[in-house]
């Protein structure tokens, strides 16, 4: 157990650390909130969309998609979409904070953490399955959180935003962009012929290897410039104006919907095969903190941005502790 928890700690510390490297930061009066504001849109225009890309097209091959395990995350998460609705109308007054704890029901930080999380606990097995459901799970996150985003949202008039400017949302986010384009090149890679061994004869990976190079270093910035921004943003004072609303947040990402999801998981894996073999996979999906993106979106959108940023670092912080005790349990009944 000591090892497993020592494992989560060095998984979740370095993002602890650098978001106190923001918090030192701004205390000293290196940075202030306008760096802070042109880091944020920095990471949301440039550096997030790097990195979504490269990831998406590191994707080998989609005919090893395990279709079980994405039909019932899919399932899942627009279920944890439907009823948080439900929850964040009961429990929430403000509209600008309703998308920002919705988004924090089901969106994970599965690109920077959920990954390497996952194969660190299932190895190489793990990292194919995780890998693959990316092409799915994330582009359904970020449309899902463009429309939480929007929804709840109020033009000059008080009226709420249209549905063809929830579309126009969705359809101009540089995170859902990139994502597409990622998808589309891993479409035009597999129309490629291939030599002897199988290989496309042409990829960016093998005839234009800096394009890939320069991606990677791109998307190398968008964490612990992220991070960095956000621990500029905190403040202590406004934790207790909030905490109702953080409770609820952290609750919900890592408390409630693992819990539900991993036992749901348990009572359908002999009817959905592919659960046996993707514990790993749900715990990066369901059981990681908030993703740091969520916090740069909600400000780009007009959401509460200080509540969004106060969520990433509390999910991310007692994250560790929730992910422990998650891979115990599993652990302990064989599933991991």
């Amino acid at each position: 157990m000591a090892a497993t928890f020592l494992f989560a700690m060095n998984a979740i510390l370095p993002i602890v650390l650098l978001i106190l490297l923001g918090v030192f930061l701004r205390k000293i009066k290196m940075i202030d909130m306008h760096f802070n504001n042109v880091l944020i849109k920095y990471v949301f225009r440039v550096g997030l969309p790097a990195l979504l890309f490269y990831n998406v097209y590191k994707i080998q091959s989609f005919d090893e998609i395990n279709w079980d395990i994405v039909i019932y995350t899919t399932i899942a998460t627009l279920i944890i979409f439907t009823v948080g609705i439900v929850i964040v109308k009961i429990f929430t007054k403000d509209d600008r904070q309703k998308g920002v704890i919705l988004q924090t029901a089901f969106r994970s930080n599965y690109a920077l953490l959920g990954i390497p999380l996952a194969e660190a606990i299932g190895g190489s097995a793990a990292l194919k399955v995780v890998s693959l459901l990316a092409a799915f799970s994330i582009p359904l996150a970020n449309i899902l959180s463009v429309i939480a985003l929007t929804m709840f949202q109020k033009n000059e008039f008080g009226e709420r935003i249209s549905i063809k400017k929830m579309i126009l949302n969705i359809v101009s986010n540089p995170l859902i962009i990139a994502v597409f384009l990622g998808l589309f090149a891993l479409f035009i890679r597999s129309l490629i012929p291939t030599n002897s061994e199988g290989v496309p004869v042409f990829t960016l990976t093998n005839q234009l290897p800096f394009s890939i190079s320069l991606l990677k270093m791109i998307s190398q910035t968008a964490s612990p410039m992220a991070l960095i921004a956000l621990g500029g943003q905190f403040e202590i004072s406004v934790v207790k104006p909030l905490l109702k609303q953080i409770t609820l947040g952290v609750s919900l990402r890592i408390l409630i919907v693992p819990a539900i999801t991993m036992f749901v998981a348990y009572l359908l894996q002999d009817r959905f095969t592919g659960l046996k073999e993707s514990y790993p996979a749900l715990i990066a999906l369901y059981g990681a903190p908030v993703a740091v993106s969520s916090a740069i979106m909600a400000q780009e959108m007009g959401g509460d941005e200080q509540l969004a940023a106060q969520l990433v670092i509390w999910t991310t912080t007692l994250s560790m502790f929730t992910i422990f005790i998650t891979i115990v349990i599993l652990r302990s009944a064989g599933l991991i």
